[in-house]
């Protein structure tokens, strides 16, 4: 039996990035994968196809409704889907045929097939096939990330009913896309195939969109998709779908009691994700879990109640966030070699990639109400900014809240073009514990639209904003 100093189950962000940083520290590794290619959910059927699909339809909702202002005439524009598919399939193989390479760069021995304890130190691996084989490991990682929410009124059939990893692959553009669930990936997905011509209904139990975020950057965000043609249903209950031929009926319920029934060819279902621990093995060994289904870690230590093993992401709290799930990776290897891995998890991104994008990090105006954290709050729009302008995309703003005795930040908030990329700033700010005026003293650089975060701080430092 072949034994390792750290065997990671599950190739996803956290655990490549384990057991990459595992190899780099000295210890002989094993990653344990079911699918043939590494990544996980996020690099095969999550944010990568979906940011490439994103991307797609966002030049040809340009091509087709934003070049014009620029003096630029296109006679016709056409939409083709497999052409489209292709490409999103090249950005995945491309993407996940790197984390293999990087596999081998690191001398990371890799296991095709399902992953289950034996024991505390022991895993079997079954393949496809049925063949099975033991490994041993001094240290062990669980990695397996999550899968989509099922629920019995909305069965899926992966043709009418569907989850996101349909959704993804669709070989024509919906007429009637109904959406049960506002979170992201629905937002994201629901935002795809609306640009390119699908009539979208997002139906959401919740009163609005982004659970304990900020309401205000909440309201502003839907009020931008409404524009682009996405209807929402808050407060709204779903009580079951039948299919009918190629049609799908949705029985609905409002917040006054009243039902009603919504017809569409599909129905995506995007009510969140769960924890991906079936058939580990991991409570038949004595692993403890949550209430809520996941694996219960010492705080900042990700160590299981089995002290030799660990887990990260998508199975233990916190956001199911990639990138989250990366951080984890690299303390979690360098704890087990015995250095001070951390995770600050106040500085964590949270990105929806709409366009305009939204990003933040930190808490919004209810949550510091609720806590009783007086603060202030400064503002600047993209419309007001000159790069913006050149862009034509003046739709967004800027949201800075900061501590009002000690002006530290305390959430920042973004709608706009490039969300994803200004908030990175936001959280380099965040890790140094920087206030509204480090920012708002801090140069940068003209025309960009980084320039809008620096307004926003310096409106909430002490209302000196220059342009807005």
């Amino acid at each position: 039996m072949e034994n390792y100093d750290v065997v990671v189950i599950g190739a996803g962000p956290g655990g490549y990035v384990a057991a990459i940083r595992a190899a780099q520290l000295g210890k002989k590794v094993a990653i344990i994968e079911k699918r043939k290619t590494l990544g996980g959910t996020c690099l095969n059927v999550g944010c990568i196809p979906s940011k490439a699909l994103l991307d797609s339809s966002e030049e040809y909702d340009k091509a087709k409704h934003k070049l014009g202002d620029h003096g630029i005439t296109i006679s016709s524009v056409k939409i083709d889907i497999k052409k489209m598919m292709e490409r999103k399939e090249k950005v995945v193989n491309e993407v996940t045929s790197g984390v293999d390479y990087l596999m081998k760069k690191n001398k990371i021995t890799r296991y095709l097939g399902l992953g289950k304890f034996v024991s505390k130190n022991q895993i079997q691996i079954t393949s496809e096939d049925g063949k099975s084989e033991t490994i041993s490991g001094t240290n062990i990682i669980i990695a397996t990330g999550s899968v989509p929410i099922e629920i019995p009124p909305l069965p899926v059939d992966a043709k009418n009913i569907i989850t996101s990893d349909h959704a993804i692959s669709l070989e024509s553009v919906p007429e009637h896309l109904i959406i049960v669930g506002a979170g992201v990936i629905g937002l994201e997905l629901g935002s795809v195939w609306g640009r390119l011509g699908a009539k979208v209904t997002v139906v959401e139990l919740m009163p609005r969109l982004f659970g304990n975020a900020d309401g205000a950057t909440a309201s502003l965000t839907q009020r931008i998709l409404e524009k682009q043609g996405i209807n929402f249903l808050f407060e709204t209950k779903v009580h079951g779908a039948k299919t009918k031929g190629k049609k799908v009926e949705v029985e609905i319920e409002d917040k006054e009691g009243k039902k009603s029934v919504l017809e569409g060819d599909k129905v995506l279902v995007s009510i969140g994700r769960r924890p991906n621990t079936d058939g580990l093995g991991a409570k038949e060994i004595g692993i403890e879990f949550t209430e809520r289904g996941r694996v219960k870690v010492k705080p900042n230590h990700f160590q299981t109640n089995v002290p030799n093993i660990y887990a990260i992401g998508d199975v233990i709290d916190g956001p199911m966030l990639a990138h989250k799930a990366e951080d984890e990776g690299i303390a979690v290897a360098e704890l087990i070699a015995g250095k001070s891995g951390h995770v600050n998890y106040r500085a964590i991104p949270s990105i929806v990639y709409t366009w305009p994008e939204v990003a933040w990090v930190g808490l919004g105006e209810e949550e510091l109400k609720s806590q009783g954290i007086d603060y202030k709050v400064g503002k600047s729009l993209f419309k007001a900014n000159a790069r913006a302008k050149a862009m034509n995309e003046p739709d967004g703003q800027v949201k800075v809240l900061s501590d009002k005795k000690t002006d530290k930040l305390l959430g920042v908030y973004i709608v706009g073009p490039r969300a994803s990329d200004m908030i990175a700033e936001v959280a380099v700010a965040f890790e140094f514990g920087a206030s509204a005026e480090d920012i708002a003293r801090s140069t940068h650089a003209h025309p960009t639209l980084s320039e809008i975060l620096r307004e926003a701080a310096m409106d909430a430092d002490a209302k000196w904003s220059i342009h807005s």
